[in-house]
């Protein structure tokens, strides 16, 4: 569930105005309180991604965890699944990780993780916000966190070894050489930039790279996972074997195979279920996706011996529901790929390495490995709005909703829900053609222009 400030994937908005310094610095300071009061001094990892504001956010939530008794591990730029690692590995406290993931430089964000490496339990982010506002009470009167003195000030420590440590461990995952397979990258100008390309020319492979100059201001500018076609052309145009995009933290993946034709999420859950299967690894026969999935997908693995089970769209519902059912692999069409025996969250670069664990043992190119999944048609629409928290309610919208799936009825499907990380409606129509997809969407994105005047 949702908070006032952290969402399905923590908090994000727009740097300077909807997310502050000052907001970060309270943040800190709470963690630092925190985790210091439940056993003695703490200690907390914060990465970054590229944005010019992750400076002035890194900074701004270290005074605050130095300040309160705290100890502030810097691993700089990295990844977020690498905080949730070192996090993991290295008996931190709890990690922090600023980024705004997939969204424009102009927003950037706060993620926690808990010490397993896990997205923070819901009742410690209440409790944050609940500080942010000036309504955290003990005993009726406001709670005033008290500053650390003397000897009991925290430390900032850079921690650039933790992140080292991260690329030993992906380098470890594969037990191929990629010597003589051309691999492409795309790394936004995000986290990734200096991984990936250390992770692939280690373990052997002819690297061509785009995405990787950041300069502050272009992160996921035109290239990263959601904007794949840059890699298409770059493996087009050199005859690259596969591509791999990754997002501003490094925590989805798109591929691209041989031909220059890109694999969704929805992809590689069903190459990679039935890479697990084949190995007798792939526990109970079962993988976890979200409502987001193409309805193909279930079809296609159910074929091959696979169930599906559903869940909620966001990464931390899908390891959720991996708990509940078992499932050692489960993901999103966006990209978001979680291998449990490897991780507790979505990483891109497992992913990419899992991909080619799966091309090298086979020998197949991609596009071969991917050619069973026969998806329906579908589209989804993102519509941007002025206050998603209303745009639903609108009697204009509603009865656009309504048409929509009046049209759908029988043929298909259709799902309208609200972003979790940005002022978007996400409509998504499945059915048998393409035309009556585009025809629903179409419809309740017309509504919503007309109410909300974006």
């Amino acid at each position: 569930m949702a908070g006032k400030y952290f969402g399905t994937d923590g908090f994000r908005g727009c740097a300077g105005e909807s997310i502050t310094s000052e907001q970060a610095f309270k943040i800190g300071r709470f963690l630092g309180w925190y985790y210091t009061a439940k056993g003695g001094k703490c200690r907390i990892a914060i990465g970054k991604d590229t944005r010019l504001s992750s400076y002035t956010l890194e900074y701004s939530i270290a005074a605050g965890i130095t300040a309160s008794g705290g100890d502030a591990y810097i691993l700089h730029v990295t990844t977020t699944p690498s905080v949730s690692f070192v996090t993991r590995c290295e008996g931190f406290d709890c990690g922090v990780m600023i980024s705004a993931s997939h969204n424009c430089f102009l927003d950037n964000g706060v993620k926690l993780v808990n010490s397993r490496g896990e997205k923070m339990e819901r009742g410690v982010l209440n409790l944050i916000e609940d500080y942010i506002d000036g309504k955290l009470f003990i005993g009726g009167e406001p709670f005033v966190i008290p500053f650390a003195k003397g000897d009991k000030i925290g430390r900032t420590v850079d921690y650039v070894a933790g992140r080292n440590r991260y690329i030993g461990h992906l380098i470890s995952i594969s037990t191929c050489s990629y010597k003589g397979i051309k691999v492409g990258l795309d790394c936004a100008n995000g986290s990734s930039y200096k991984i990936a390309r250390s992770v692939f020319d280690a373990l052997g492979a002819t690297v061509f790279q785009i995405g990787g100059e950041p300069n502050g201001l272009n992160v996921n500018e035109g290239c990263g996972a959601t904007r794949p076609s840059a890699l298409a052309r770059l493996v087009r145009e050199n005859a690259l074997d596969i591509g791999f995009a990754f997002d501003g933290d490094a925590d989805r993946c798109i591929c691209v195979d041989e031909r220059g034709k890109i694999v969704d999420g929805d992809g590689i859950l069903y190459l990679s279920a039935r890479f697990l299967k084949d190995k007798g690894e792939l526990l109970g026969d079962r993988v976890v996706a979200t409502v987001m999935s193409n309805g193909g997908l279930k079809e296609s693995l159910a074929r091959e011996g696979i169930e599906i089970s559903d869940c909620a769209v966001g990464d931390s519902y899908v390891y959720e529901k991996m708990n509940l059912c078992g499932a050692v692999l489960g993901g999103e069409q966006s990209g978001h790929i979680i291998f449990g025996k490897l991780e507790s969250t979505g990483d891109g670069l497992v992913t990419a390495i899992m991909v080619m664990e799966a091309i090298t043992e086979s020998g197949k190119p991609l596009s071969e490995l991917v050619r069973g999944l026969k998806k329906k048609p579908q589209v989804t629409v993102n519509a941007r709005v002025r206050d998603k928290s209303s745009a639903l309610s609108k009697p204009c919208v509603a009865e656009a909703v309504k048409r929509a799936e009046k049209l759908l009825e029988g043929r298909g499907r259709l799902l309208v829900r609200l972003s979790g990380t940005e002022e978007v409606v996400r409509i998504t129509a499945e059915s048998s053609s393409i035309e009556e997809c585009e025809k629903a969407c179409g419809e309740i994105e017309r509504a919503l222009k007309k109410e909300e005047g974006v």
